[in-house]
């Protein structure tokens, strides 16, 4: 079965209606022309209404201006035992978490991280294992 081109497709890249609708002759883009107009008449008003107590016009140009505070955590040193198991290396976080040393989420942070080691290291030892197993069935 063959198919054939149907007549009055277009080629492409061409436009459908190239005698169409300039861009930026809309309706939209009429209005944002009349409103960029009245911008700095605008942000007066809001200003000298903020700076009159308006808490809602303070916020509306805070929010605008201002990017939002973000919560960031510091860095904070945990003492892990070394060469300890994985379960010891938890309780050690989880004892900060508890003590205050640590925040929650940094805690969490660690233990999730602890986790995915754990998985490492299993994927790891089942390698050797099975190393070990094709090298003393091959003599």
């Amino acid at each position: 079965m063959t198919t054939t081109k149907r007549p009055g497709r277009w080629k492409p890249g061409q436009s459908g209606n190239p005698a169409g609708r300039k861009p930026g002759t809309g309706e939209v883009a009429r209005l944002r022309a009349a409103i960029a107009e009245q911008v700095p008449t605008i942000l007066e008003t809001l200003t000298t209404a903020a700076l009159a107590g308006d808490v809602a016009a303070a916020r509306l140009l805070l929010e605008r201006v201002l990017p939002p505070v973000k919560a960031t955590e510091q860095a904070a040193p945990v003492a892990l035992p070394d060469g300890g198991t994985l379960t010891e290396q938890g309780r050690a976080v989880m004892q900060a978490v508890a003590h205050g040393e640590l925040a929650a989420s940094q805690g969490a942070a660690l233990l999730g991280a602890l986790g995915q080691l754990a998985k490492l290291t299993e994927t790891d030892e089942l390698a050797r294992r099975i190393e070990a197993l094709e090298t003393r069935s091959k003599s």
